[in-house]
């Protein structure tokens, strides 16, 4: 069964085709998002990017996110979600400019059609 901590470390990793793959997994198994727990991790980056994810789906199912997401403050420094972002200026820019609203609350950066599939 896929945790939100595997997605979120996925996410951490820049690895979208895994990413992808995860969520998808994770949403055939999940159906009501809010009861999702939160990871057991005091790690502040998985927790950023777990929690704007969880969000996002959540938004974009209408449902609830979980409560715990609440807690849970902006990345310590900001995170673009693409590898090839950091590379190529005007994609950078594009994410900056039009992440995801639950995404950029956190210092995290990815194209407004971020996991749109889900």
């Amino acid at each position: 069964m896929v945790s939100l901590e595997n997605i979120a470390q996925a996410a951490l990793r820049r690895d979208g085709l895994g990413l992808r793959s995860l969520v998808q997994e994770f949403l055939r198994g999940q159906p009501k998002l809010a009861s999702v727990s939160r990871p057991q991790t005091e790690d502040q980056e998985i927790l950023g990017i777990a929690a704007g994810l969880i969000e996002l789906l959540a938004q974009r199912s209408g449902q609830a996110a979980p409560s715990w997401t609440g807690d849970i403050g902006p990345m310590p420094k900001p995170f673009v979600m693409l590898e090839a972002a950091t590379r190529m200026k005007r994609l950078r820019a594009l994410c900056e400019a039009e992440s995801p609203e639950p995404l950029r609350k956190r210092g995290l950066y990815a194209p407004p059609d971020f996991l749109t599939f889900a």
